[in-house]
């Protein structure tokens, strides 16, 4: 384990009946904690981010579908903290997450802006952690990835899964786009990056390059 991997540690706080996969990531060295993909179910976060007994100091944001972002504007206005994220291709999904919202059925989301739009070659960071952002259109146009090159570790949002890749069936999704993104800008970092994806199980890049049927060329 590197020694910024050992100053990590990461809950995955399951939100909305779309079970998406919200992370409370901190820094154990200064116990300073972002939480990523806030959809809902703010009172479930808060009691989460209350049990590790951390500071949150941001809000980032992976995509704009309503089930990651539902929650973030409440969590920004409770906790005084900015949003970054995603990129701002996302916008125009930013600007209808009420309306998305009520065709899942889902209550108390708001649409926002985020205090940062991210871009490739950006980087955030909370405490002594620091990611580099990766642009990966294809699920939605302005999905962006998370990496932490030192901990061999990405945060993929919907771009990636455990045996599949996000749907490209949505507003703005390409199938072709997104492949290119996984093959040119996540699978390149290196087979040992272990990652969190935003609904089941993570993984790493090394097992979905030799098994993920999208990837295979099987599906």
């Amino acid at each position: 384990m590197t020694d910024q991997a050992s100053k990590a540690r990461a809950v995955i706080i399951p939100v909305t009946p779309l079970q998406q996969n919200c992370t409370l990531l901190w820094c154990e060295t200064t116990r300073r904690a972002v939480v990523v993909d806030p959809g809902g179910d703010v009172a479930t976060i808060r009691q989460a981010i209350a049990q590790a007994d951390v500071t949150v100091e941001r809000i980032w944001i992976t995509h704009g579908h309503v089930d990651h972002v539902g929650g973030a504007d409440e969590l920004r206005e409770v906790l005084g903290v900015p949003i970054e994220g995603p990129h701002q291709a996302d916008k125009y999904l930013l600007d209808n997450v009420v309306s998305s919202a009520n065709m899942f059925g889902l209550v108390g989301a708001r649409n926002f802006l985020p205090d940062r739009w991210l871009d490739e070659g950006d980087t955030v960071s909370v405490g002594e952690l620091t990611f580099d952002i990766l642009h990966c259109p294809g699920h939605s146009p302005g999905s962006v990835v998370f990496f932490n090159k030192a901990m061999r570790f990405a945060i993929v949002g919907d771009v990636l899964f455990q045996g599949s890749v996000g749907r490209t069936d949505l507003p703005g999704g390409s199938h072709a786009t997104l492949i290119k993104s996984i093959t040119t800008k996540l699978l390149p970092l290196g087979d040992d990056v272990g990652f969190i994806c935003g609904h089941g199980p993570g993984s790493s890049f090394g097992h979905e390059r030799l098994s993920n049927p999208f990837l295979t060329g099987e599906a």
